[in-house]
This record gives structure tokens, sequence and C-alpha cells, in this order.
């Protein structure tokens, strides 16, 4: 169950988020929603661990043995002797393992991009179109309507413009 307040400064809701901590709910049950992009820690800090890189380079490896194989094994597949030079050309293999290399990394970086953005949305998220204008959104998921229930009284104590309850208001 999620619980989304609609904060209209950065103050109150770090307020909110300081006082939902100091309640006993986990940083990990609070996300903070925001059109400005603050620091990881100014409102909530999040320990999560990106794997978005890992994704790219591990891409960029399969392009470049896919790439080295393209080249070399064409030229070794089809070999055309010209006189006293290798049938594997250094350079031209090179050229095309780079040029793979670089397709796969930049397809690895925008699928990873997306996984990492979740879109497409395969489920209702909370948002406010305040948040768009410039208002901060705490988002707290609780395990049971009882800590639901208190979010949202914390939150409204704490001074929440208004309170959302589950998916788009």
């Amino acid at each position: 169950m999620e619980t989304l307040g609609i904060f209209e400064d950065l103050e109150t809701s770090v307020r909110a988020v300081d006082r939902l901590i100091g309640e006993g709910f986990a940083e990990e049950e609070i996300t903070s929603l925001s059109s400005v992009p603050y620091p990881d820690g100014v409102i909530v800090r999040t320990d999560r661990r990106t794997w978005f890189r890992w994704l790219t380079l591990v891409c960029a490896a399969v392009g470049a043995g896919a790439g080295f194989l393209l080249g070399a094994g064409t030229a070794w597949l089809y070999p055309v002797q010209t006189g006293d030079k290798p049938i594997v050309a250094y350079f031209p293999v090179g050229i095309i393992t780079f040029e793979i290399t670089m397709l796969f990394a930049l397809v690895g970086t925008i699928v990873g991009m997306f996984i990492e953005m979740k879109l497409p949305p395969w489920g209702e998220r909370p948002y406010d179109p305040a948040i768009a204008e410039g208002c901060i959104g705490i988002c707290v998921t609780a395990p049971s309507a009882e800590r639901k229930n208190r979010a949202e009284q914390i939150m409204t104590e704490t001074g929440a413009l208004r309170i959302t309850a589950g998916g788009r208001p």
C-alpha cells in the first residue's frame, strides 16, 4: 500500500521524512518524487546500487566478441589470398570490431536506461501533477493499513498539502 504526500517546499518534506524515520519507518519504505534533481541524501538517503554500467560493459564485451567473429570469421571462412598478406587483416577486423562493440554498448545503455527508469510503467505508480509544478512528493510504502494510516497522519501533521492513497489522483 502506497501513500503519497505532496509538500510545498524542501524544508517541510525533509521534516516529514525525519519524522517518518523517527516513528519507525525504514528509509527503504520512503521515496521522494521531485521535478528538481536533488542529490541523494537531501530528502531521502538511498543506498540503492545500480548495475547500469555493468550492463553496458557486458554488452560492449559481447559486441567486441561478435565484431571480431564477424570480421575475422568472414575472412577465415571465405579466404582471398592476396600476395603474401595474411588472410585475417588486422586493421579491417579492428574497425569492424570497434564498430560492433560501440553498437552493442549503445544498445545496452539504452536498454539499461529504460530498465533503471522502469519504463514503460507496467503497474500503477503514485504521481500527482503538482510534482511537475515544483512540489515535492513523499511516497511511503506501508505493509499494513495501520502503518499506512500512521504515515498519512504524520505527513498531514508535518504540513502535507494533500495525501493521495495508491495510484494517481
